[in-house]
């Protein structure tokens, strides 16, 4: 029974990632919001803080076994599989089913956060002056991103690198969307569509034995920036993990509030009723990504009609608060089991 509980959570995690994964690659959804409310954000936070100077000395000196149950190698390992899983199949379909059925699935998301806001803060009691600063402050910072206007693309290695590292925010800081922020500094093409179509490409090629693309200078290029966002991400997770672990230890009560305040904020970004702003050329035309889509820059809301659609979109919002809720409850059973 227990092996069969382990190998249950062993899924189970894999699918949290998958979830982590997915919302990251949407904009204005944040992957640390569903680490909260799956309830492992701390854990992984902690477990992220422990790729040290510690870690890094056991790896040298070739004691991967110590290494491995140092950083929690399997709690991180399944987490991040699911992830990596989810960037080549979930965010596919995401993709998808953005392009066809944007306002649902924008509802189903704007539920969800609300389901998430409602999960974080039911049991939060520590509420003073300090915590309801945090949390106004943590408000206006969400809400100020998704007023302001993003960048054009650019692909400095060194930008690059530097956008790995605020691309992670979305993951260590709930309510901040790093797909989203990415927007914002004009490479989310770039970063999260061309050069991860251009590493799909590169193993299908392998797997085809067929190598014509180390004599593409543009796919060479997509993959080096690729290799340099990741570098970037990894800088970047490691470095917020210490510093939220720090934070976390000594100013819990704030943190929360803040974090409360983030995700309150992001309802600005994933408000469903919007209009897309797609990139232009200089001709008026729609600029295109590798796929074929118009690369979206922003959006603008407003205040829908009451109608058909409407309804429908409000009924999808019910749905995204139940997926959380019943994440909730299911929780509350895995815990009263152990």
């Amino acid at each position: 029974m227990e092996s069969t509980r382990t190998f249950t959570d062993k899924i189970f995690l894999i699918l949290k990632g998958l979830g982590m994964g997915a919302a990251n690659k949407v904009p204005g959804v944040s992957g640390g919001v569903v680490a909260f409310v799956s309830g492992f954000y701390e854990e992984f936070i902690y477990s992220l803080q422990k790729i040290n100077g510690k870690a890094f000395k056991l790896l040298i000196n070739g004691r991967f076994k110590s290494f491995y149950q140092y950083v929690n190698g399997r709690f991180l390992s399944l987490l991040f599989l699911g992830m990596i899983i989810s960037y080549f199949s979930v965010s596919k379909l995401l993709d998808y089913l953005i392009k066809h059925y944007e306002l649902y699935v924008w509802s189903v998301f704007f539920g969800m956060i609300i389901g998430s806001i409602y999960y974080i803060s039911k049991d939060f009691k520590e509420w003073n002056y300090k915590t309801l600063t945090a949390l106004i402050i943590g408000t206006l910072l969400g809400l100020s991103v998704s007023f302001l206007d993003p960048a054009t693309e650019n692909d400095n290695l060194w930008f690059v690198f530097f956008c790995g590292i605020i691309s992670v925010s979305g993951m260590t800081l709930p309510g901040f969307s790093g797909s989203f922020i990415l927007i914002l500094l004009g490479n989310y093409v770039l970063l999260l569509v061309d050069s991860v179509n251009a590493l799909s490409d590169t193993f299908a090629d392998i797997l085809k034995w067929n190598f014509d693309f180390l004599n593409n200078p543009y796919r060479i290029r997509l993959l080096k920036v690729l290799a340099i966002f990741t570098l970037g991400s990894v800088t970047g997770l490691v470095t917020f993990s210490h510093l939220l672990s720090y934070i976390l230890k000594h100013y819990k009560s704030i943190t929360m509030a803040s974090i409360i305040g983030f995700i309150v904020g992001s309802l600005g970004v994933v408000w469903p009723w919007k209009k897309t702003i797609y990139k232009l050329s200089n001709t008026g035309d729609f600029v295109l990504d590798s796929t074929g889509s118009k690369i979206i820059t922003n959006y603008t809301r407003y205040i829908p009609e009451f109608n058909t659609e409407t309804v429908a979109a409000i009924f999808f919002v019910i749905f995204g608060i139940a997926i959380v809720l019943g994440l909730e409850i299911y929780g509350r059973k895995t815990r009263r089991i152990k």
